[in-house]
């Protein structure tokens, strides 16, 4: 038997559990010609999952209600029609929130899980790496000296932009929420200063642990965060944006038009590049990510946290508890204990 989780209905504003509705159906028998039929062993929990509940215009269709919620998968090939895939290959697949998925051959990546954790590549190998790796090297481009400063510094975005932005020689600048994972921003990924969006006097340590400037302004949460950000950006600073979480559920979080009025007066006197993208924009460097940081990830260089939730029945809960950053690090859910 094959449990989903599907779009129960569309939430107004924060989604809640009975958004979402558990149905039990049958494993497909057998699969069309050049699709793959795969167990999905682990699922990843994204931010962006959010605006998929939206029937909204958007850079990726909504999911539908009575569709199964959408998700990168790390998964085990039972079946295969295509010569390039075999029974027992361990593969990236966007296999969804269910335990079976028929997943066409163009959309199943084939992992070397022998060298690296299956775990790395729903993380600082999968979308949230590759979306820090274009969005920090293609677009922030950041240079021996500067200041680059990134929000939710320990989730996998983040981390892995900090990562970067030290291996360039730029000075990285963690924001995150609470002295934990601040202390882990720091520690862990090696973070020069970490301050938390939750102190009262944010902008304030902000500006401090800045005190030349913002070169690179990693954008994924707005609000109030970029508020703070803007009077310290630096003339031609970057800002690549790949998200901004605090709107995901609807919430102003502090923005309006005069806020608005002013970032776009700043874009024009201070010359700022804002580039918005989507990691799909650069498919054309995907294999230049991975061996870039392939071997990094499998020596320790480049380090990775995951929080990993147990049972698919727990997905919904977990997904809630990300959109309010209750999770320290890349949020994964293990479907079975098999």
């Amino acid at each position: 038997m094959n449990r989903q989780w599907q779009l129960n209905r569309r939430p107004v504003g924060e989604p809640t559990i009975s958004d979402f509705k558990l149905v039990t159906g049958n494993v497909p028998a057998r699969v069309a010609e050049n699709d793959v039929l795969v167990r999905n062993r682990l699922l990843s929990l994204d931010p962006y999952m959010r605006w998929r509940m939206d029937d909204a215009k958007s850079y990726a269709p909504a999911v539908g209600l009575g569709e199964v919620m959408v998700g990168a998968t790390i998964s085990e090939v039972l079946q295969s029609q295509t010569p390039e895939f075999k029974v027992g290959d361990i593969v990236a697949a966007q296999g969804g929130w269910q335990d079976y998925a028929v997943v066409n051959r163009k959309a199943v990546r084939k992992l070397d899980v022998d060298q690296i954790a299956p775990e790395a590549y729903l993380g600082v190998l999968g979308s949230p790496g590759f979306t820090a790796y274009a969005g920090l090297m293609k677009i922030g481009n950041p240079r021996p000296g500067e200041t680059v400063v990134v929000g939710a510094a320990t989730g996998p975005v983040g981390s892995m932009v900090g990562q970067l932005a030290r291996r360039t020689g730029a000075r990285a600048v963690a924001i995150a929420g609470g002295a934990e994972k601040c202390g882990i921003a720091t520690s862990e990924f090696g973070f020069s200063a970490a301050i938390d969006h939750r102190a009262p006097d944010f902008a304030a340590q902000l500006a401090k642990a800045c005190p030349d400037g913002i070169d690179v302004y990693f954008e994924n949460i707005g609000g109030e965060v970029l508020e703070a950000v803007i009077p310290l950006l630096n003339d031609f600073a970057r800002i690549p944006v790949c998200g901004v979480i605090s709107q995901y559920s609807g919430l102003a979080s502090g923005e309006n038009e005069t806020s608005l009025n002013r970032f776009m007066r700043d874009i024009l006197v201070k010359r700022l590049l804002v580039r918005g993208f989507i990691v799909t924009d650069f498919a054309d460097i995907r294999e230049e990510f991975d061996q870039t940081i392939a071997p990094l990830v499998a020596s320790g260089e480049i380090r990775r946290l995951e929080d990993v939730v147990e049972g698919l029945e727990q997905a919904p809960h977990a997904f809630l508890g990300l959109l309010r950053g209750k999770n320290r690090g890349k949020l994964i859910v293990r479907i079975d204990d098999d």
